[in-house]
């Protein structure tokens, strides 16, 4: 692998790990390095090389949101009124301070940012769309589509 550059190269066992640590990131490396056809002191340095290469970003419980009363999900696209880097950059930094906002993506559309907003209820997306979204910097519109279930996550 090559640090520092933009492209890694990953052969089939940094391949194989990283599909089993997707579905599984609290295996433990011996098991990890089982299932991977390693012994575990060469595993355990192709983790820490993946992990310092950035491509293992970190490790995280999952949670059931609908469990924690978060289940309303709506996505929000907004467009600004102006686009120029440091507008954007302005946007940027104010939907990030944000916690309902789960996802934030820049589109190539007729609109510019679609963001996935969780909630509690309907009522709570109004209040986060009209006091938080609506505000933030160079926003000119915006236009709602509510999730009625959610068919694939992650």
């Amino acid at each position: 692998m090559e640090i520092g550059t933009s492209e890694v190269n990953l052969d089939h066992f940094d391949h194989k790990m990283l599909a089993i640590l997707s579905s599984d990131g609290r295996i433990s490396v011996t098991e990890l390095a089982r299932q991977v056809g390693l012994s575990k002191t060469p595993c355990q340095l192709r983790l820490k090389r993946l992990m310092e290469t950035g491509i293992i970003t970190g490790f995280r419980a999952v949670l059931d949101k609908a469990k924690l009363g978060l289940d309303h999900i709506a996505f929000a696209e907004v467009k600004l009124s102006d686009t120029r880097e440091h507008a954007l950059e302005e946007f940027n930094a104010g939907v990030r301070r944000i916690p309902e906002v789960e996802e934030c993506h820049m589109i190539a559309s007729s609109f510019d940012y679609l963001l996935k907003v969780r909630t509690p209820d309907i009522r709570r997306y109004r209040i986060v769309l009209g006091e938080k979204i609506s505000s933030l910097p160079h926003v000119a519109s915006t236009s709602t589509f509510v999730a009625m279930d959610t068919v694939k996550d992650h």
